[in-house]
């Protein structure tokens, strides 16, 4: 498909879940809570005006729902501030330093007076009908395969609360989430196709992991595509969860809106089979008012100078690479939060690529082909092994399954000496003496595998 023929114009907003405690009180952010529910309440919400008195759409068609919001917590990981019944504290400051870092990282121009602002929500996600916001810092870039493509937008807010189950009548919500710090990264509508929807995702979320302040799983981040072809008006998909369906779902939608000759601005969700179908109407302007509850927040030079940025995932990977790791290996040993080089350190005798081998891919092959979990305890016990050149890095797999066993004997795994090994190739090569040197060499390895190096047994047969 020729996407500029098309007039192709999306742009995405990327939600990620800080690891932290929640943004205006001092819960801790459980957002998968097991706690038994000691708290039951309801409400009914209702819309609020801006200051020239217009009334935000998606609001209004919420409120016409005429819903009971019915909302479950545990003491635990909710206070009275997410029930509504007590002002938010003062904001988290770990929080906060996080979402600076990551303007930073991004470039983008934070500003000196933070003011926390109050967005409309009346689906019964924020129990106080509105979600706290704040505008971070404007105007950043990111560098892709396909250009820069520019950051509008930084916002810190808070995460809403968690649907669990959905009636004609009432919605009911668990508060474990509500209040959690979220980041919210929006970039302008310069993405070229799908693919480089589905890149800039990737990246950004590789910046944010960088942070190591984020968390991860299931919900933990989302991404919202906002897109239009034929400049017809602008559709939000919202809710990504997996990259993987990015750009079919996508692909899906621009195939619908060019079967239309109009269309209406709208918010539309994620079907099972990838295509999408109408949410609720776009929300506008008229839905943010300022929160007089928290003073505004300086952010001096003090401030920024004492924000310091981490090491990019990215670069870690391409370090490893250098090393000659695959890449794939390389980002699991990311992934893992591996301290590769104090791996490489402690077992200097070790090559990199074995290294990261017996890591990684030598535990996966044992739990899928013998149901064996690899413990930490045995996977230090053959590294110690094999850097000692007590074991060849083929007898790793046995030396594990032994370790497991409690069956491990190092006289197993012994290798023969120089003049040892003389004495079993000449008599071998007595008992058969009309073989070539090749055969008899295949006849040594296969009796001795793994405890004699093949090329000294090369030099002794050819002497």
């Amino acid at each position: 498909m020729d996407y500029k023929e098309i007039k192709f114009k999306a742009g995405i907003e990327v939600h990620r879940q800080l690891d932290t405690k929640k943004l205006f009180c001092n819960c801790p952010s459980l957002v998968n809570d097991t706690s038994k529910a000691d708290v039951l309440f309801e409400r009914r919400l209702r819309f609020s005006q801006s200051e020239l008195g217009n009334v935000d759409e998606a609001a209004l068609f919420e409120f016409k729902k005429n819903k009971k919001f019915v909302y479950e917590a545990s003491s635990l990981s909710s206070c009275l501030v997410e029930y509504d019944e007590e002002p938010p504290h003062n904001i988290n400051q770990e929080a906060l330093e996080t979402a600076l870092q990551v303007c930073k990282m991004l470039k983008v121009e934070i500003f000196d007076e933070l003011q926390v602002m109050r967005k409309i929500v009346i689906d019964g996600s924020n129990v106080a009908s509105f979600q706290r916001t704040i505008l971070v810092g404007i105007n950043g870039k990111l560098n892709t395969s396909k250009g820069i493509v520019k950051i509008q937008s930084i916002c810190l807010e808070e995460e809403a609360a968690k649907k669990i189950q959905d009636e004609l009548t009432f919605t009911k919500y668990r508060l474990d989430r509500l209040g959690v710090p979220l980041l919210e990264i929006t970039t302008d509508p310069s993405l070229q196709d799908p693919e480089h929807v589905k890149e800039t995702a990737s990246l950004i979320g590789m910046i944010l992991k960088s942070t190591g302040k984020v968390k991860s799983g299931i919900g933990s981040i989302r991404q919202d595509i906002n897109l239009s072809v034929n400049n017809k008006s602008r559709i939000e998909i919202k809710g990504f969860q997996d990259l993987r369906v990015m750009t079919k779902v996508i692909q899906n939608e621009i195939n619908r809106l060019l079967t239309l000759k109009e269309s209406k601005p709208e918010v539309r969700k994620i079907n099972d089979d990838l295509t999408t179908s109408f949410l609720r109407p776009m929300p506008g302007s008229s839905r943010m008012y300022p929160e007089t509850d928290i003073k505004p927040i300086q952010i001096t030079k003090e401030v920024l100078s004492k924000i310091k940025l981490p090491e990019l995932l990215s670069d870690k990977i391409s370090d490893l690479e250098k090393l000659g790791l695959e890449k794939s290996i390389a980002e699991e040993i990311i992934k893992e939060e591996i301290d590769f080089n104090n791996y490489k350190t402690k077992y200097k005798n070790i090559e990199p690529k074995k290294l990261a081998e017996i890591l990684i891919s030598i535990p996966k092959e044992m739990n899928s082909r013998f149901n064996l979990n690899v413990s930490a305890e045995h996977l230090e016990k053959s590294l110690e092994l094999l850097n000692n050149n007590q074991i060849s890095f083929k007898d790793i797999p046995d030396v594990l399954k032994d370790l497991k066993n409690k069956s491990f004997n190092l006289e197993k795994y012994k290798k023969l000496d120089t003049n040892k090994l003389k004495d079993e190739i000449l008599k071998i090569k007595k008992e058969n003496p009309n073989l070539s040197n090749n055969a008899l060499m295949g006849i040594i390895l296969k009796k001795y595998q793994g405890k004699i190096n093949p090329k000294e047994v090369f030099d002794i047969l050819n002497k």
